[in-house]
């Protein structure tokens, strides 16, 4: 008889592939040596000098107060219902931010707030391979529907043939990790309409959860909708980490769609904070929620960061590779040569280039590149990737 919750047993299989990964990826480099780690959206140079000052001003006590408890503090609150408000068009309140660990505290705080056991959560495959996890420790259903082949994008159809009456929520991610596509407003439209009608023939709404982290990390003038723009029932997720390139600094947002009906508003601004504390007090540290006017004016060098997409994309596309070209986030997803992404990452590996294989994405045939590797080790990794294809091809 196991001594641990059955919740918690589904939760650890749901990401024990990619906990494997992260334990043994450097496992078959030749010698230890790394030339380039592609794998995860980790920082390889030093932090924006802005963001250090801003760590360094607000950890500066100027108060007794300063490092008491905090919820959603205020302040913060103010500053974000404020650049929501201009940045996507809409009038969003400071009762309608919850401040939060990262976008992984945003979806854990939605789940919970919106999900009792055996409710159904619509997740897309591929994408990010915690949502399953998250919902399974609450005991709830992960529905895995992909995305259209070849475009990635929403399939409406698929969709509605996966919603139940036990579906609470439908999780759409945009710009998408893992293939940086990004869902133009006439599909979301659409997926707002069919949210619609089902809700009606269920009795109660579907919502959906915009997971937008990669929202400001976007390429060649590309523009951005948010769901909440189309439809009610949203709740949108944001995290600092990306567009800083700091995940290790854990502070971002939920917020509350304005469209929301407002007794419905109500009930989740009354809700949030309850919540929040019975996960384990799930609020950002004091000094990253003073310094959120700052890191609101701090972006990571977009331009460069597209450079390398096109670097790297232009390169692998010459060798034959077939590759989606992302319109943002800081990713490059593309086909395997040979059609099994292990051993492609392994024959990489070798030469001291990691990627991550589409297995941990529910697509064995496919790998991803982060491109938050320097310039430099963009440019020291193509050899490998070139020897890899030609290898494939023998």
């Amino acid at each position: 008889m196991s001594i641990i919750s059955h919740h918690a047993r589904a939760a650890a299989d749901e990401i024990k592939t990619v906990f494997d990964f992260f334990s043994s990826y450097r496992a078959d480099a030749a010698d230890g040596q790394v030339v380039a780690d592609l794998t995860f959206g980790n920082p390889h140079e030093m932090p924006l000098p802005g963001l250090v000052a801003a760590l360094k001003t607000h950890s500066e006590p100027q108060r007794t107060d300063w490092f008491a408890y905090k919820t959603s503090e205020e302040d913060a609150r103010g500053v974000l219902a404020r650049a929501l408000s201009q940045e996507l068009g809409l009038g969003f309140v400071p009762e309608d931010i919850a401040m939060t660990t990262g976008a992984f505290g945003a979806i854990a705080l939605a789940f919970a707030m919106l999900l009792d056991p055996g409710d159904e959560c619509i997740i897309p495959v591929p994408g990010w391979f915690c949502y399953g996890t998250v919902l399974r420790n609450g005991n709830a259903v992960p529905v895995k529907v992909p995305l259209a082949e070849d475009t990635f994008d929403l399939d409406l159809a698929a969709i509605e043939r996966a919603i139940t009456p036990r579906t609470r929520i439908v999780v759409v991610n945009t710009p998408h990790n893992p293939t940086g596509i990004i869902y133009s407003r006439e599909r979301l439209a659409e997926l707002a309409a069919l949210l619609t009608a089902k809700s009606a023939e269920i009795g109660r709404p579907i919502f959906i959860l915009s997971d937008e982290p990669y929202r400001r990390i976007r390429f060649d003038g590309a523009g951005f909708t948010s769901p909440a723009e189309l439809y009610p029932w949203t709740l949108i997720d944001y995290s600092y980490g990306k567009v800083l390139l700091a995940p290790g600094l854990r502070i971002g947002y939920l917020a509350i769609g304005p469209l929301m009906p407002e007794e419905a508003k109500a009930e989740l601004r009354a809700l949030a904070t309850s919540t929040q504390v019975a996960q384990g007090w799930t609020f950002p540290d004091a000094p990253l929620q003073y310094a959120v006017a700052d890191l609101e004016a701090l972006s990571i060098d977009i331009p460069a960061l597209q450079a390398k997409r096109d670097r790297m994309h232009g390169a692998l596309e010459q060798w034959g590779y077939r590759m989606t070209r992302p319109a943002g986030t800081f990713y490059l997803w593309g086909r395997a040569p040979g059609g099994d992404a292990v051993a492609f990452t392994r024959r990489l590996a070798e030469r001291g280039v990691y990627v991550m294989p589409g297995t941990l994405f529910e697509r064995p045939a496919d790998f991803r590149i982060s491109l938050t590797g320097s310039a430099e080790m963009i440019e020291a990794s193509l050899p490998a990737f070139e020897a890899a294809k030609g290898n494939a091809r023998a």
